[in-house]
C-alpha cells in the first residue's frame, strides 16, 4: 500500500476513535473523513461504513494486545493476568470508543466465523487461558475459555466499573478472579 495511503487509513481509524470516544450522539464517515482531515471520498475508498471503520480500529486494539501477550515470559494464571490487566489499560486508553462496538450477532458465532476484528485478541488469549485451565485441572475449555473471558471483559463493563469508584488496579484485580471462578464454574458444569 502505498505510504499516503496508509497514512490516510491510520488517520481515519484514529479520527473515528477520538470522535466516538467524546460523542454522545452517532458520528458519520463524512464526519470522521473531516476530522481525519481527507475528503469522504478518500474515507469511502477505505471503508464503506462507520462500523468497517471502529472494526478496524477495534484490530488494531486487538493486535496491540496480542502483541503484549507474545513478550511476555510468563504462563498460565500469571501471563493471563498479565494480558487481561493489559486489555483493561487498553480500555482505559481508548475509552468510549471502545464500548461502541455492539453486534446482533453473539461471540462465540463471531469468533467461530473469524471474524477479523476478534482474532488478534483470541490469538492473545488463547494460549494463556488453555495453559490456565490446564494448570487447574479443568482440561481444555476451547474457544468457551475465550466466551468467558469475553464475557466479564466487555469495555462497556470496565469502563462501568471505573465509573462506580474501582480503580484500575482494582477492576482488573476483580475481573481476573472473576473469571477465574466462571473458568472452573464452567468446566464443573460440563460444558
Amino acid at each position: 500500500m502505498r505510504s499516503d495511503t496508509e497514512r490516510n487509513r491510520r488517520h481515519l481509524i484514529r479520527a473515528a476513535a477520538l470522535l466516538f470516544e467524546n460523542s454522545p450522539t452517532p458520528v458519520s464517515l463524512a464526519e470522521i473523513a473531516k476530522h481525519a482531515e481527507v475528503s469522504t471520498a478518500t474515507a469511502y475508498r477505505h471503508f464503506s461504513s462507520v462500523e468497517e471503520v471502529l472494526h478496524a480500529f477495534r484490530e488494531q486494539v486487538g493486535t496491540e494486545l496480542r502483541d503484549f501477550s507474545a513478550r511476555q515470559t510468563s504462563r498460565g494464571m500469571v501471563r493471563l493476568e498479565a494480558v487481561s490487566r493489559h486489555w483493561v489499560s487498553l480500555v482505559l486508553e481508548h475509552g468510549g470508543a471502545m464500548a461502541q462496538m455492539r453486534s446482533h450477532r453473539g461471540y462465540l458465532e463471531r469468533l467461530r466465523e473469524s471474524t477479523a476484528y476478534l482474532a488478534p485478541q483470541a490469538e492473545a488469549l488463547a494460549e494463556p487461558l488453555r495453559q490456565t485451565t490446564e494448570d487447574l485441572g479443568l482440561g481444555d475449555l476451547g474457544d468457551e475459555a475465550l466466551y468467558l473471558w469475553n464475557v466479564l471483559f466487555d469495555p462497556r463493563d470496565i469502563l462501568d466499573l471505573i465509573k462506580s469508584g474501582r480503580t484500575e488496579d482494582e477492576a482488573a484485580g476483580h475481573l481476573v478472579s472473576a473469571l477465574r471462578g466462571a473458568l472452573i464454574g464452567w468446566s464443573a458444569a460440563g460444558r
